[in-house]
């Protein structure tokens, strides 16, 4: 598992997005949204419209992406020292947020549909589904690999394998229909789709709130980054450790670090090189601010709110 973690992380660390795939997967999803509500209110279909409200989702899913990469591209300044790196987080979140807000509207209607079947007209809801289908994992290929690069980039990216699914399944639905005229096969759909996506979002959610909290990333120990570093001879204790990411692929690190003697800085300097030498090679931390400290009166806590 942490191996797996590990893994992750480094997909995410340092590599380019292409946000024209992003612009172009937008512009696909708005002519299948267009297409497949048309389609929906022709055929009576309660599951096309459902596949229709999952691509506006992804149009404003890869959008919102779109415009939160070039976003963070811009540079640090006097009033976002840190950039604005983490305006995909934000779009990562509000998109996990929008998508599983449309799955329970989709469960309420399906549920009246499910009480009450009304008849559908199958062989429409055929041939829309299938160019929404078409349309969709085009638009999923285009963005396969950034998916593996950015976390803003995946939530787009798990919206457009989402509605491929329920492309899927609506084709074949409607083609049951067709042939034995089983109507509530409709509002069932709309359930199963639904109760994918929202287990894909809450993933998601859980990640870019866990960044934004400050947590400390997953594939990370506390524990082995303070055993690593207290193996430095010259080193009595590391404390008021503190790790968290600034973005998916960016993660910083500050701690106070106490020496056994009254050291020279120049000889401080060196003992510094090689916890951060340490720190950058074995744990992929990039960003590190270390406090060194001799006899120091407060606690040595390893985790403290105090500094």
């Amino acid at each position: 598992m942490e191996e797996k973690k590990k893994k992750r992380y480094k997909n995410y660390h340092h590599k380019p997005v292409n946000d024209k795939n992003l612009l172009v997967a937008t512009l696909l999803n708005l002519v299948i949204t267009v297409v497949e509500i048309a389609g929906g209110i022709l055929s009576n279909s309660l599951a096309l419209l459902s596949d229709a409200l999952h691509n506006l989702s992804d149009t404003f899913a890869t959008f919102i992406a779109y415009v939160a990469i070039r976003m963070g591209k811009r540079k640090a300044d006097a009033k976002k020292t840190f950039g604005y790196k983490r305006v995909e987080i934000l779009a990562a979140l509000l998109n996990a947020v929008i998508l599983i807000i449309i799955c329970f509207y989709l469960f309420k209607e399906a549920w009246i549909r499910l009480q009450d079947p009304e008849p559908v007209k199958s062989l429409i809801v055929i041939i829309v589904a299938m160019i929404g289908l078409g349309a969709n994992v085009l638009a999923v290929a285009l963005l396969h690999n950034d998916s593996k690069k950015s976390i803003n980039v995946k939530a787009a990216y798990v919206h457009l394998i989402g509605d491929s699914l329920s492309s899927v399944v609506v084709v074949l639905a409607a083609a049951a229909i067709q042939l034995f005229e089983i109507y509530w096969l409709d509002p069932l759909v709309t359930f199963l789709i639904g109760l994918y996506l929202i287990r894909e979002s809450y993933i998601i959610l859980k990640e870019a709130v866990n960044i934004l909290m400050q947590s400390t990333p997953e594939h990370l120990d506390l524990k082995k980054i303070q055993y690593k570093v207290e193996a430095f001879p010259e080193i009595t204790s590391i404390h008021h450790l503190h790790v968290w990411n600034l973005s998916e692929s960016e993660i910083h690190l500050e701690a106070h670090i106490e020496v056994g003697a009254d050291l020279k800085i120049s000889e401080i300097q060196v003992i510094r090189d090689k916890v951060e030498r340490l720190l950058r090679k074995r744990f992929h931390i990039q960003h590190i601010t270390l406090q060194f400290e001799f006899d120091a009166p407060h606690g040595k806590g390893l985790i403290s709110g105090s500094h």
